[in-house]
């Protein structure tokens, strides 16, 4: 068994022997095990079509999340157990949730309506990354063409929260799957601990480190890339930590976004309100903040905010670390000070200081599940009416994540006034200039940009600390 990946389906451990590395579970699915209920749309995490359950062993209980199978590699599949459309029904009778849309004619053509009903299932267990969110923002990444919303969003109204009970013969066999050291296999590396990955990496630069595959699943599916070594982390219990402390927010580089919104809305809740709108759920419940820093995308939309809140990141090669500000660690677009067998271990966000102003803009298209345009960051600490120590950053202006010094310079020492602000977004054009592409133009941009920071006045005239300053 050192040779396969094991996981349980529906009490039974299925066994892949020598798998692809870049194998998908939608393959599995549909042209190994038969279970075509699970659809593929996008092949890109995006649609939801192919949405199932993964289940992780913690302790004497299993926790759920829905994820995509389209991107979700083989090798992330050891050790776990999984839920199709079809388990839910195996006893004959329709599952609640399948129920509720049938009754309610919440299916017409029925290609995407498996991946709802597996939305809408880990939501009625409580699963991961659903606690507190209301139905249609459990299903932002799900999407129908035929029918309208409505009956489906009643559907999952019909269903509401109830923490599932583990099942002791399912935690038993998910004890007897886990192993004690690292998967090695030919073009497949699982460490179970940081130890054995800084190890590895050191000796096997060239190796991909893949947490959540929400990127590099792309590289696969969309770009037909080969990849010849990949380092699978989502079992390194050691980068999962999550510390709140009154300065701040320490997150390893292995903490998915679903794991990391509670902590970060404690932060502060203009956090929360970005992740809202990062990817869909299945997507917030595999890819991890440490990955979207690693990846260097400019338009990702967590470093812009992270950088503007000063964070800092933890880099590691064997034993040794080194922590820098986030914003030195993109140099330019597809480069980062990260130097062969270095890789992200850690990342620290301050505190705000109670007197800041604090604000995340995400402009996209559309409201759910897309690229941003751009994504702006404001931290302004204003104290007696006047701004301090400025720090803004924005995603989708330049090759990188970036700051904006000359316009953080027209506000710095200056007075909380709209002829600031003004001066302000016109320094914005000594600090970038945009590229055009689909998601808009470099005028578009620029004029976006400096606007978000003329709002900030409007948005903020009313507010008790800062009115009449």
């Amino acid at each position: 068994m050192d040779d396969s990946i094991r996981f349980l389906l529906d009490g039974e451990v299925i066994e892949i022997a020598a798998p692809d590395p870049t194998g998908t579970l939608l393959d599995l699915l549909r042209y190994r095990l038969r279970r075509t209920g699970t659809k593929e749309g996008c092949a890109e995490g995006d649609c939801g079509a192919c949405t199932v359950a993964l289940g992780t062993l913690d302790g004497e209980m299993v926790r759920w999340r829905a994820v995509n199978a389209c991107i979700l590699f083989l090798p992330m599949l050891d050790g776990k157990a999984l839920m199709t459309v079809e388990s839910l029904s195996r006893g004959g009778a329709l599952h609640p949730v399948q129920q509720a849309l049938v009754d309610g004619h919440g299916s017409q053509c029925g290609f995407c309506t498996p991946g709802f009903v597996m939305s809408l299932y880990a939501r009625s267990i409580a699963a991961e990354g659903t606690e507190d969110l209301p139905v249609g923002d459990v299903l932002a990444g799900n999407l129908c063409r035929c029918t309208g919303y409505g009956p489906i969003l009643a559907a999952g109204e019909a269903n509401p929260p109830v923490a599932s009970v583990a099942d002791p013969a399912m935690v038993a066999t998910l004890k007897g799957l886990q192993r004690s050291k690292a998967l090695s296999l030919p073009g497949i590396f699982v460490p179970r601990t940081a130890d054995e990955l800084s190890v590895f990496v050191a000796a096997n630069p060239q190796a991909r480190i893949v947490a959540g595959a929400t990127d590099i699943g792309l590289w696969v599916t969309k770009q037909l890339r080969e990849i010849d070594s990949l380092v699978f982390i989502s079992d390194v219990a050691d980068l999962k930590v999550i510390e709140e402390t009154p300065e701040g927010l320490t997150l390893g580089a292995n903490v998915r976004y679903s794991e990391a919104r509670g902590a970060l809305v404690r932060l502060h809740p203009e956090l929360g309100e970005l992740i809202r709108r990062i990817g869909g759920l299945q997507v917030r419940n595999a890819g991890t903040i440490g990955g979207n820093i690693a990846n260097g995308s400019p338009i990702g939309d967590m470093p812009p905010a992270l950088i503007a809140l000063g964070a800092t990141l933890t880099l590691r090669r064997g034993d040794t670390r080194r922590t820098l500000p986030l914003e030195d660690f993109f140099l330019a677009y597809g480069n980062q000070d990260r130097a062969p067998g270095e890789w992200v271990e850690r990342i620290h966000i301050p505190r705000p200081a109670p007197d800041t102003l604090v604000r995340i803009v995400k402009l996209s298209k559309r409201f759910d599940s897309d690229i941003s345009s751009l994504c702006a960051a404001f931290v302004l600490p204003i104290v007696d009416g006047v701004i301090g120590d400025a720090r803004i950053a924005f995603g989708g202006m330049a090759g990188i994540p970036s700051r904006a010094p000359a316009c953080e310079a027209a506000l710095r020492g200056r007075r909380w006034t709209p002829e600031t602000l003004d001066a302000a977004a016109e320094a914005l054009r000594a600090d970038f200039t945009p590229l055009d592409d689909l998601r808009g133009s470099s005028e578009y941009r620029l004029a976006a940009a400096g606007n978000l920071l003329r709002r900030l006045w409007h948005e903020q005239a009313d507010a008790p600390d800062l009115a009449h300053v």
